[in-house]
């Protein structure tokens, strides 16, 4: 069953693309709110979809990269992982708990592990191919063997989806999504708002370019960007260049928090980095900051991972606080 498009309504309701509600609070800490701070991720996965007309269906699903798993997610098809080829703990916690309840049975699984696992069909990417070793016998499809498929996140979808025999879901819900960001872009009069990106490490901060995941997301949705950040990479930020992280709005993350938000990215030591600079009279002194147009994000979800599900929660994120106040 295809998902029912996310368009119409209040701009400010946000919702996944089933059209189901989100409420996405905020915390306040160091002068800044966190945005989606007490998200919910049991909603962030897609309804299931069928496969394309007259094509089988694959039951069992094995991943040696958590990349993938975002694109499993936005198909719908969490409930068909039988392993994921990673440590304990390599599953980003925004994709919820289906994903986060499956095995992970480690970079080289044992035989009792893949025979548990038993899988139709092992993902895998260029990088973590070794993985898929133990499945001999087994459908072993390498996903977007492209340089960098994290940066190619819309082709990594549909080469997953193609493996699935769901080409024909994916490309009906990127265009939603393409839709839904144009749509909010348009509401947002995101043309005419200019946004900053600014990542906090323990010991230092950088500004993110154009070629960043949240910088692709806020691309699609129109958003404008300041010169010193209108082309790919990262720029360290210090004393002499600070005020080239100003903007009309400026959203900030903290790079070793992960996925925890809230109260919580209080022991992430970027936060207690962050705080350092965000409390400062040079900070302060900016614009962003002083109209309280500074707000924090998770990590994870802007940067450290990418797919459709990660690019909804984006644009859900934008969405409730592109005009807004910390």
């Amino acid at each position: 069953m295809l998902l029912v498009s996310a368009c119409g309504g209040d701009d400010q309701t946000l919702t996944t693309p089933d059209g189901s509600l989100i409420s996405t609070p905020t915390t306040r800490l160091a002068e800044v709110n966190i945005v989606g701070a007490d998200r919910d991720y049991a909603k962030t996965c897609f309804a299931p979809t069928a496969p394309d007309p007259g094509k089988q269906d694959v039951n069992r699903i094995v991943v040696t990269d958590p990349l993938l798993l975002d694109d499993l997610c936005a198909l719908g098809v969490g409930a068909k992982v039988t392993g994921i080829t990673v440590a304990d703990g390599d599953v980003p916690r925004y994709l919820g708990p289906q994903l986060a309840s499956v095995p992970t049975i480690g970079e080289s699984p044992d035989a009792a592990a893949v025979g548990t696992a038993d899988p139709d069909i092992v993902l895998t990417t260029p990088d973590t191919s070794a993985r898929a070793a133990g499945f001999a016998g087994t459908r072993v499809v390498t996903v977007d063997p492209t340089a960098d498929p994290a940066a190619n996140w819309a082709d990594r979808y549909l080469s997953v989806a193609s493996a699935l025999n769901r080409t024909t879901a994916a490309t009906d819900l990127l265009a939603r999504f393409t839709r839904e960001a144009t749509r909010t872009g348009t509401r947002k009069d995101a043309v005419h708002t200019e946004v900053s990106l600014v990542r906090f490490a323990a010991d230092g901060q950088t500004m993110e370019g154009t070629d960043s995941f949240a910088a692709q997301v806020l691309a699609a949705i129109g958003v404008q960007r300041p010169v010193s950040q209108r082309r790919p990479g990262s720029t360290g930020l210090t004393d002499d260049n600070l005020t080239d992280a100003d903007a009309d709005l400026i959203y900030v993350s903290y790079r070793d928090a992960g996925d925890v938000t809230g109260p919580d990215v209080k022991g992430s030591t970027a936060f207690g980095h962050a705080r350092s600079i965000l409390e400062s009279d040079r900070w302060l002194d900016m614009g962003a900051p002083t109209w309280k147009r500074v707000l924090a994000v998770d990590d994870t979800v802007w940067y450290s991972t990418s797919g459709l599900a990660a690019a909804w929660l984006v644009l859900n994120d934008v969405k409730g606080s592109l005009d807004s106040a910390s």
